[in-house]
């Protein structure tokens, strides 16, 4: 593709119009007029030619995977092949989604003589997390005496990973990341019978009678009991609730997050901590059906995997199937786990659904149940005094709703299940303490 270059508009006019003025005053001059104005346009039409295979031995090559952070400045990588290895200038562009935030729309480069490989660095910054792809990149370079553009696209596979931003979140945790304050992940003396098989040794007069392995007390043909340890690694598995009631943005002036970032954030931190304490850790996100589920391990490797499942998940407007899903946690997880639920219950027919599921799964696993405070949801005659009377009922609506919850706190407490109100600016804080306090206590 060519295109007019400032500088041919500007030629046109210094050459075109005195031509013409003369050309009109002195009819005596209209055949040199005429000649001048010929010989620039052949000198133009010359220009376009030349410069039409400018582009033809430079290629540009976007990385095939860039990974970003959400909020983060970010740099994609172009690496530029020069065949004629010559000097010359380049500009380049790339079209990013609309949720990128960049400065430019194009880089300006200039090509080192001699070398047949460059590089440059494009930045921008990441508004949203999610996975983009990019299926082009455009070149512009102008002709020898610089009356046109030349410009060319060519084709791209890139894919943009923008990850979830937890610099902010872990900034809560830096004392547990540090081993150092009151969180303190320091080891603590485990007490109490493990339930952990150890190995078998002689019978001796004190033990108990149920731990006596009576197989092979009667292939030795003398009393053998077993002997237990503590389990050390202990599973944790976080559940996202990814339904239409996670979309909605959390109630923060300078928040521009939906609740579902702060759960993903949220999980992915206690993951963290999970496996700085020695245990393993999963996931499992929902919606209408069971969406993605990563089986409980630790290491580098498997929290790169646990990421990779969470950065992509966005909510859908459709309504939870908490039958759904605690069917599946009961196939699935045959070993006693730390089941940790982030979701909704504010609508009563899905608060019904979930306690009567939830009477099923905790007789196996210790559960933990965590939603995000509601607005407005306090005691009546807490807070300010009252100025007008719409106050009053947007106070008695928020007791009402407190009230719900505390009943549903203690229904679920029936069941030996936990229920917790998360605040938004301390969510991930609260979460983790929660676990500490589970590993503090035996628990699980």
């Amino acid at each position: 593709m060519i295109v007019p270059h400032q500088r041919l508009l500007v030629w046109t006019a210094l050459i075109g119009l005195p031509c013409s003025v003369l050309a009109g005053m002195a009819p005596s001059a209209k055949g040199l007029c005429l000649g001048m104005v010929g010989g620039f346009v052949s000198l133009a039409l010359l220009d376009a030619v030349l410069g039409s295979r400018r582009l033809a031995r430079i290629e540009v090559r976007l990385p095939k995977t860039s990974r970003m952070t959400r909020s983060r400045q970010g740099l994609l990588e172009v690496e530029i092949r020069n065949l004629t290895k010559q000097s010359l200038h380049l500009r380049i562009g790339v079209p990013l989604p609309s949720a990128f935030e960049i400065e430019q729309d194009r880089i300006e480069t200039l090509l080192p003589k001699g070398q047949e490989f460059s590089r440059v660095a494009w930045p921008c910054h990441p508004l949203e997390r999610g996975q983009f792809l990019l299926e082009s990149c455009r070149l512009e370079r102008d002709s020898p005496c610089g009356f046109w553009c030349h410009r060319q696209s060519q084709s791209q596979h890139c894919e943009i990973r923008v990850y979830p931003n937890l610099l902010s979140e872990r900034r809560h945790l830096a004392s547990i990341f540090l081993n150092k304050g009151l969180l303190g992940l320091h080891p603590l003396r485990q007490v109490g019978q493990g339930k952990e098989f150890e190995k078998l040794r002689e019978y001796v007069p004190g033990d108990s009678f149920d731990d006596i392995h009576w197989k092979a007390t009667a292939k030795r043909g003398r009393p053998i009991t077993k002997e237990f340890q503590i389990e050390k690694t202990q599973e944790v598995y976080v559940v996202l609730d990814a339904s239409r009631l996670s979309a909605r943005p959390c109630r923060s002036a300078e928040d521009t997050d939906t609740i579902l970032d702060r759960y993903i954030a949220s999980a992915l931190l206690l993951g963290l901590v999970a496996e700085r304490q020695g245990d393993l850790f999963g996931l499992l996100t929902f919606g209408d059906r069971v969406n993605r589920f990563v089986r409980a391990k630790s290491g580098k490797t498997h929290f790169d995997s646990c990421r990779d499942a969470l950065y992509t998940l966005q909510a859908r407007p459709i309504s939870p199937d908490f039958d759904e899903v605690c069917t599946f946690i009961r196939l699935r997880l045959r070993r006693r786990a730390l089941v940790v639920f982030l979701t909704h219950l504010e609508d009563p027919v899905l608060t019904e659904s979930f306690v009567r599921n939830m009477n099923l799964i905790s007789r196996q696993h210790l559960v933990l149940v965590n939603m995000l405070h509601p607005a407005g949801a306090a005691p009546l005659f807490q807070g300010d005094p009252v100025q007008k009377l719409d106050h009053l009922y947007e106070h008695l609506a928020g007791h009402f709703q407190w009230q719900n919850l505390r009943e549903l706190e203690k229904l679920l407490d029936r069941h030996g299940v936990r229920f917790h109100l998360l605040k938004n600016d301390l969510m991930c804080l609260e979460l983790v303490q929660q676990y500490i306090n589970v590993k503090r206590r035996q628990i699980l």
